[in-house]
């Protein structure tokens, strides 16, 4: 399915958020600045837009891995690195978030941004950023959510009646986008990710909703 639309994937985030996306993503690279890490795993890069503003959010030279199952999506992040700046020491990598073909204790630092809720089994994928990283070494999710109570009848409306027809004219994929939002009515609260953070062996430390409750960013430092 995201080999499908990896090619239009920027575009159709850039539409269906109304720009938004940036400045959620801007909140991120400042929650991960504020720690300094050494080296940053970026799970689920898709097309490197988180990649690269890590890159350019942190000290030069701070390497950074983008990882992600889908080759055609990577292949979308390769095609744009010589043109952005910083990314000079961004790499790119498939892996599977499930079994991450990492060593034990490699990294400082992980995000992963609108990927969890398309792991089939959030707990390994949990897990598995929790091994890659060492002691003391911190995660951010930033993840749709489920709506404050005066925001969900205009978002479910939007999720259901606007964005697959935009989607469909955007990405020629209407399916892709039905998958969507059911994946995020479906996805738990920012309490329950929080939860299933603490399962996995993170003290969480911070909680941020955004827009309404629509998004948030969950950080987590590993015990």
């Amino acid at each position: 399915m995201f080999a499908r639309i990896a090619g239009r994937y920027d575009v159709a985030n850039r539409l269906l958020s109304g720009g938004i996306d940036l400045w959620w993503r801007r909140l991120l690279i400042k929650a991960v600045a504020k720690h300094q890490p050494k080296d940053v795993l970026d799970l689920a890069t898709g097309s490197g837009d988180v990649a690269f503003a890590l890159g350019r959010g942190l000290p030069a030279g701070t390497p950074i891995v983008g990882m992600d199952f889908c080759r055609p999506m990577l292949d979308e992040a390769e095609k744009k690195q010589p043109e952005m700046k910083r990314a000079e020491h961004i790499t790119f990598s498939e892996g599977d978030g499930l079994n991450l073909p990492c060593e034990d204790e490699t990294f400082d630092a992980a995000t992963i941004s609108f990927g969890l809720r398309n792991m089939a089994d959030r707990h390994r994928c949990l897990s598995e950023l929790s091994r890659v990283l060492r002691p003391g070494g911190h995660l951010w999710v930033l993840e749709f959510s489920q709506p404050r109570q005066w925001m969900r009848p205009f978002y479910y409306f939007y999720l259901r009646n606007i964005l697959p027809f935009i989607a469909s004219v955007v990405t020629g994929d209407k399916s892709a986008y039905d998958y969507l939002c059911g994946s995020i009515e479906q996805f738990p609260t920012h309490q329950g990710i929080a939860q299933e953070m603490k399962v996995a062996g993170f003290e969480v430390v911070e909680i941020q909703r955004l827009t309404g409750g629509i998004v948030a960013l969950h950080g987590g430092r590993k015990s």
